[in-house]
């Protein structure tokens, strides 16, 4: 069974070997084993109240339970650009006339903008290829919209999620070939290392001070802009379905969108209920896909079963209540995976 889990330290090696797996532009999620180590400590000092604000963040794992791999990750940061500032693009219009020449003409401009300091974010997604199957791409993100809406007073009022950006089939990103790569002088790699290891410095030394005209930028550059790696796609739609949209703020290194939402707006928040657990191995296996979660802080745990409450009753099976670890009475949040299968 599959299991959407609170990350362990024995999750190390795991984790590890899921980020060399990644590519390109995961800016959160890379193969390092301090910072992998660092990440689940900054887990559980967030889960037990002990981390200050600006360093609270989650990390989630997904297992096979019966193989006992983990094959996918997914985070929640809690508030952004407290100790090191994040930086984004904001596009913006200005527009030029003459009355004298009757010009008039509106161009698109990339402004450097400190705006989503204190959101929330989604990141560090990511799923073996081999496990892209059965829903299981859906589940690993929305599990973190069922922690929102079980711990909304963790959390500020909105939220974000970068998406990474376009690379062309060379594995360039056409954006900071002809953008990034003149201020900083620095390949994207290795931009992108220091950016992930919380290096910033040379961002706010080096960026630059004025707007960007995107007009003035090849056309393959201007093309990129707000748009989402081909592997990304089904992530950004997913997220979309529940309620985040694009407004205007791209990533700085490789223009990929940001998706931005109040974290009240969600649907997950809205729509979620709670039920209690009645365990039965006859348990029904017919039904809409439904997003399962406990309660638990320090052990939350997400599930995808073939079936809906019956009133406020959910039955499981002994194998869904040892996956969700929780016994027979237990309070469950329940969520149709997908909008349209809501009843």
């Amino acid at each position: 069974m599959i299991v959407v889990r609170s990350v362990q330290p024995g999750d190390l090696d795991a984790l590890f070997t899921l980020a060399s797996q990644t590519g390109e532009g995961m800016t959160s999620f890379k193969p390092d084993i301090p910072a992998l180590t660092a990440r689940i400590e900054r887990t559980r000092r967030t889960v037990d109240g002990t981390a200050p604000l600006a360093e609270q963040g989650y990390l989630f794992v997904m297992q096979d339970t019966e193989t006992q791999r983990v094959v996918g990750v997914c985070g929640l940061e809690v508030a952004v650009g407290l100790t090191q500032p994040f930086y984004n693009y904001r596009v913006g219009t200005v527009v030029h006339a003459s009355r004298e020449l009757d010009v008039w003409t509106k161009m698109s401009l990339l402004y450097m903008a400190h705006d989503l300091t204190g959101y929330a974010e989604l990141c560090s997604l990511f799923l073996e290829p081999a496990s892209r199957v059965n829903g299981n791409g859906a589940l690993l993100s929305k599990s973190r919209f069922m922690f929102l809406a079980q711990f909304p007073e963790r959390f500020p009022e909105r939220i974000c999620a970068e998406m990474r950006g376009h690379f062309n089939e060379a594995g360039e990103s056409p954006f900071w070939r002809d953008v990034g790569s003149h201020f900083y002088q620095i390949g994207f790699d290795d931009a992108d290392y220091l950016s992930s290891h919380g290096k910033k410095s040379f961002l706010a030394e080096l960026m630059p001070r004025s707007p960007v005209y995107v007009d003035l930028l090849p056309p393959d550059v201007q093309e990129s802009i707000g748009k989402t790696h081909k592997d990304t796609l089904p992530a950004r739609a997913l997220l979309e379905a529940e309620g985040m949209r694009f407004e205007n703020h791209v990533d700085i290194f490789d223009a990929g969108p940001v998706l931005e939402a109040h974290i009240d707006t969600l649907r997950a928040v809205r729509e979620r209920t709670l039920v209690t657990a009645l365990i039965d191995d006859a348990a029904s296996s017919e039904g809409a896909k439904l997003l399962v979660s406990n309660t638990a802080i320090n052990d939350f745990r997400v599930v995808l079963l073939p079936r809906l409450p019956q009133g406020d009753t959910l039955r499981l099976t002994v194998q869904e209540a040892q996956a969700l670890n929780i016994t027979g009475g237990a309070t469950l949040g329940v969520l149709p995976l997908y909008p349209k299968e809501r009843k």
